[in-house]
């Protein structure tokens, strides 16, 4: 079952119109493969595919060889690199290519930005456009499904994430199969392969109480008393798991208030599914006890999405007093703040005075059951 992804057409338009590198961000499994090969049928160019976990060309694409590069390449009016974080200096190469070989397009992909990133971003300074794709998005469900539809998959979401396989698998007891698997199998390759990290049974633990967490605001110091593990072990794992598309940060909005809190980030997963799965907490949703914390990561990985996907800049808060007074997530775009409640019961929640007075101008909303669609699927 194809679904159609929101990030399509704005790619596809690139490649057509623009002689820069394009290259795609994003976890293993969340459908790379499937985008690229769309891209390729619709867009018809005589296309070179490359796995760079291929020996065969990692010499010649890590080679800085000019002459070596246009023979791989001579003939081909499109070049798509997977995994191209394997290949050595990976920027210098796509560097090489725009410049000296401009009849090629170029798409490279990534599952693992810590590694892609740092080697792409300075050779290819001006010369490329990215973008992340991430799990299935509710805007991009909302592309075939009704209100009543899309609001019925939501407790199975919840629970099971929205990886593209699992949207596909029927049986509840293969969707556990296939997270698991994912889990075990993809989560850590791309840290485990690409960075030395000493003790990968504590990098488990560590995302284990991460999982436990969400929600709340994080001591990394509380983590690596109890992992025994110093602090900067613990910050450099949170990085290498947030930067391969495991997790995510919200830091503390800090701009008129003295007593807002921001030492501590709070920690959230790129998809519940894989959350629940480390935790081994894939049990049916009226049996749970931690809704609001899903409802809370569900609806803040959503938005984030919508917000991506449509090109909308923002930067993404939590927002809480010393005193107690909170809110769940602040958006700030050009200078204007949006304050977010969620809440999984059809309730609405007053604002805070404390925000109101300390941010004049600034919105509130609560996001609830009945309002909730609109928030992450609306253009």
């Amino acid at each position: 079952m194809y679904i159609q992804r929101l990030i399509f057409e704005q790619i596809k338009k690139r490649i057509l119109q623009s002689p820069k590198v394009v290259i795609i961000y994003g976890a293993r499994q969340v459908g790379k493969t499937t985008l690229v090969n769309k891209l390729v049928n619709d867009i018809s160019l005589k296309t070179l595919r490359i796995d760079a976990e291929d020996s065969r060309y990692t010499e010649v694409l890590s080679s800085k060889n000019i002459d070596h590069l246009k023979s791989l390449l001579a003939g081909y009016q499109l070049v798509v690199i997977d995994e191209a974080q394997q290949i050595p200096e990976i920027g210098t190469t796509l560097k090489l290519i725009h410049d000296h070989i401009p009849d090629v397009k170029v798409i490279a992909t990534g599952s693992s930005s810590f590694d892609l990133s740092n080697k792409v971003v300075e050779p290819l300074t001006g010369r490329h456009w990215s973008y992340t794709l991430y799990p299935i998005s509710y805007g991009e469900l909302a592309l075939d499904h009704n209100a009543f539809e899309l609001d019925q998959k939501l407790e199975n979401n919840l629970v099971y994430g929205s990886y593209p396989e699992i949207i596909s698998i029927a049986s509840l007891e293969e969707k556990k199969e296939y997270l698991n698997h994912l889990a075990s199998a993809y989560l850590f390759k791309d840290i485990l392969q690409l960075v030395q990290v000493r003790n990968s049974l504590k990098l488990q633990q560590l995302l284990k109480m991460l999982a436990y967490q969400i929600g709340s605001q994080v001591s990394l110091n509380e983590i690596g008393a109890k992992l025994d593990m110093n602090r900067d072990t613990v910050i450099r794992y949170v990085d290498l798991l947030e930067k391969s598309f495991v997790i995510f940060r919200l830091g503390g909005l800090s701009r008129n208030l003295r007593n807002e809190v921001t030492k501590m980030d709070k920690i959230y997963f790129y998809d519940l599914g894989i959350r629940n799965s480390v935790i081994d907490m894939l049990k049916p949703f009226g049996d749970r006890n931690d809704i609001g914390q899903l409802w809370e990561n569900f609806l803040i990985i959503e938005r984030m999405k919508h917000n991506a996907y449509s090109n909308i800049q923002t930067s993404n808060y939590f927002w809480r007093l010393s005193t107690g007074a909170e809110i769940d997530f602040v958006e700030e775009k050009e200078g204007k703040y949006d304050g977010y409640e969620f809440k999984w019961a059809d309730k609405q929640a007053k604002p805070p005075a404390s925000w109101l007075a300390g941010y004049p101008g600034a919105s509130y909303a609560t996001i609830n059951r009945s309002n909730y669609l609109p928030f992450i699927t609306n253009p």
